[in-house]
């Protein structure tokens, strides 16, 4: 299973390299990133820089807002497990013992050890 993983791992993650290191080699050029929709030839508000890097900033950026997205979307979830763990927390401590073990009413598969 450690070796499939590896191999896929290799046909996705070497293909995905390349295409990255042509994309930033093919755009190195400097381009000016506007940030004033009104007078966009205005350089106070602008950044310059290879469209490479415009390009991750605006990926990365992405999928910063979508994680937080995620995870404030995913907060009443946590909560309820932080809820039901301490409430069995609190049933263990009043009865004042571990949790029981499964039973064993399995039926023993031929060759198998139990």
């Amino acid at each position: 299973m450690n070796r499939v993983r590896k191999i896929v791992s290799l046909v996705i993650f070497v293909p995905l390299a390349i295409m990255l290191i042509v994309l930033c080699v093919a755009n190195r050029e400097p381009v000016r990133l506007a940030l004033n929709p009104f007078q966009p030839s205005d350089t106070v508000l602008s950044v310059t820089g290879p469209l490479f890097l415009m390009l991750f900033l605006a990926l990365l950026v992405g999928m910063l807002i979508g994680a937080v997205g995620t995870w404030f979307a995913q907060g009443k979830y946590r909560k309820q497990a932080r809820l039901e763990a301490r409430a069995a927390i609190a049933r263990e401590k009043q009865t004042g013992s571990a949790p029981a073990k499964p039973s064993t009413n399995a039926v023993a598969l031929p060759g198998s050890r139990m």
